[in-house]
C-alpha cells in the first residue's frame, strides 16, 4: 500500500562514505520489506537487486537449462509441454533464477493466448487455381488515414483476455509452495511512440487523431490495470519510449498527448493501492519534471546513463519523491566494458543510490546476447561483496 510517512531528509554524509564500508542494517529484512523500504524512501538493509529482463543465452547458463522467461524459446515449450505446461514451466523457471540470483523483485509480462484451435467450419474457402486474385490498391500515403483505420480497430478490440493471466496465478502459487514472497512489477506500456511515424505525424497534422490514439490506449491500458489490481500486483509499469539521445517529440507534444492520459493511469493505480512506475529510455532532461511529477508516478525505470541520464543528481533533485530502477548501463558498460571496469560501475551506481532508500538496483534495459557472462558476474559480486553476502559462481 501507499505510505502515508514523511520521508527522512537524506543523509550528506551517506555520500561521502566508500562502496565497501557499507554497514547493513541489524534488522534483516525480507524481499518483500526491502522493496517496499526502497519504495517509501525508508533506507532498507540492503539496495533491493533483480534485473528488468534477463535474456538467453545469458539466463539460460546462470539457470544451467533453457530459460522459459525468454519469449524465443516459448514456442519449443509449448510443442513440448502443451500451452499450461509452459505457463507452468515459466514460473519455474523465473522462481528458481529469482532464488539463484537472490532477486528480491519480478517483471512479469502476460503470456501468449493458448494457439487458436481450428475447426472444418472455420477453413476458408478453397481459392479456384484458374482464377486470379482480385488486386488491391495499395493505401494512400497519409499518416492521417492511417491513424484513424487504427483508431478504428482499437476502438472495437475485445477486453483482455483471461489466459494471458495465468501466469501470475501460477508464480503466486509456485510462491506459496517455496515459502517465497517477491513482489512483481507488470507492464502498461502503451503511450510510446517510438518508431511509430504514423503517430508522430499525425501529432502534428491532425492533433485529434493523435489525441483520440492516445485516449484509446489509455482505456487499454486501464483495462489491464483493472485485472492487475484484481490480482493484487502493487507495482504498474506504465508510460512507453519516446526519447533517444534526446526526446522524439516536442515537449510540448509530451505535455498535450502523453502526460495527462499517464496521469490518468498513476491515478487509477494509486486508487487501488498500488505504486506506477514511469518507463522509457533516452534523454528525458527536456521533460523530466512532466515525467516525473507532472504524470504523479511513484518510480522511473529504464534510466538510461548512456543518454546522460545521471542517478545522482536524478536522487539529487527528486530522491525524496521518486524511486529509481537501475542504472546499470547494458548498452555499452555491462556490455562492452572489462569486468574489473564492470564491478567498478556497479559500485558507482550503489553509492549514487545509497541514502533514504529509493533505489532498486538494476541495468537501464534488457540483458542481452552482447553482455558477456563474466560482465554480468561482475555485477552480481559487486553487489554480493558490497553487503557481504557469499560470491556467486556458476
Amino acid at each position: 500500500t501507499r505510505s502515508t510517512l514523511t520521508p527522512s531528509r537524506p543523509s550528506k554524509a551517506m555520500d561521502a562514505v566508500p562502496t565497501a564500508a557499507y554497514v547493513s542494517s541489524p534488522m534483516k529484512m525480507t524481499s518483500r520489506q526491502r522493496v517496499e523500504s526502497a519504495l517509501t524512501h525508508q533506507e532498507p538493509d540492503r539496495t533491493p537487486v533483480f534485473e528488468y529482463v534477463l535474456l538467453a543465452p545469458l539466463a539460460d547458463r546462470l539457470l544451467g537449462r533453457p530459460y522459459g522467461g525468454d519469449p524465443a524459446h516459448w514456442p519449443a515449450l509449448v510443442a513440448e509441454l502443451g500451452w499450461e505446461g509452459a505457463v507452468r514451466q515459466i514460473a519455474k523457471d523465473r522462481l528458481d533464477l529469482a532464488e539463484r540470483l537472490d532477486h528480491y523483485l519480478l517483471y512479469v509480462t502476460p503470456v501468449p493466448p493458448p494457439p487458436a484451435t481450428s475447426s472444418p467450419s472455420a477453413r476458408p474457402a478453397a481459392v479456384s487455381r484458374t482464377a486470379e486474385p482480385t488486386p488491391v490498391a495499395p493505401a494512400p500515403d497519409d499518416p492521417v488515414a492511417a491513424l484513424v483505420r487504427r483508431n478504428q480497430t482499437a476502438a472495437a478490440a475485445p477486453p483482455p483476455a483471461d489466459e494471458p493471466l495465468l501466469i501470475y496465478e501460477v508464480l503466486g502459487q509456485e510462491m506459496t509452495r517455496r515459502g517465497l514472497d517477491l513482489p512483481i512489477l507488470d507492464p502498461a506500456y502503451v503511450h510510446g511512440v517510438w518508431t511509430d511515424v504514423e503517430l508522430m505525424q499525425s501529432m502534428l497534422l491532425a492533433p485529434e487523431v493523435a489525441a483520440e490514439h492516445f485516449r484509446l490506449a489509455t482505456g487499454r491500458a486501464l483495462a489491464l490495470v483493472e485485472r492487475y489490481l484484481a490480482l493484487g500486483i502493487g507495482l504498474i509499469g506504465v508510460g512507453g519510449d519516446f526519447a533517444g539521445t534526446r526526446p522524439i517529440i516536442s515537449p510540448e507534444a509530451y505535455r498535450r498527448f502523453i502526460v495527462p492520459e499517464v496521469r490518468t493511469l498513476a491515478r487509477r493505480i494509486h486508487e487501488g493501492k498500488a505504486q506506477a512506475v514511469n518507463a522509457s529510455d533516452g534523454d528525458l532532461w527536456p521533460v523530466i519534471d512532466d515525467f516525473l511529477l507532472g504524470c504523479e508516478v511513484d518510480a522511473y525505470l529504464e534510466i538510461d546513463l548512456y543518454a546522460g541520464m545521471d542517478l545522482r543528481r536524478l536522487k539529487s533533485r527528486f530522491g525524496q519523491r521518486i524511486t529509481f530502477f537501475g542504472n546499470l548501463d547494458c548498452g555499452t558498460v555491462l556490455s562492452f566494458a572489462t569486468p574489473d571496469q564492470v564491478r567498478q560501475h556497479t559500485l558507482d551506481c550503489l553509492a549514487a543510490g545509497r541514502g533514504n532508500g529509493g533505489h532498486i538496483l538494476c541495468a537501464s534495459n534488457a540483458i542481452t546476447a552482447s553482455v558477456p557472462l563474466e560482465n554480468y558476474l561482475a555485477v552480481v559480486n559487486a553487489y554480493r561483496d558490497t553487503f557481504n553476502l557469499s560470491r556467486f559462481t556458476p
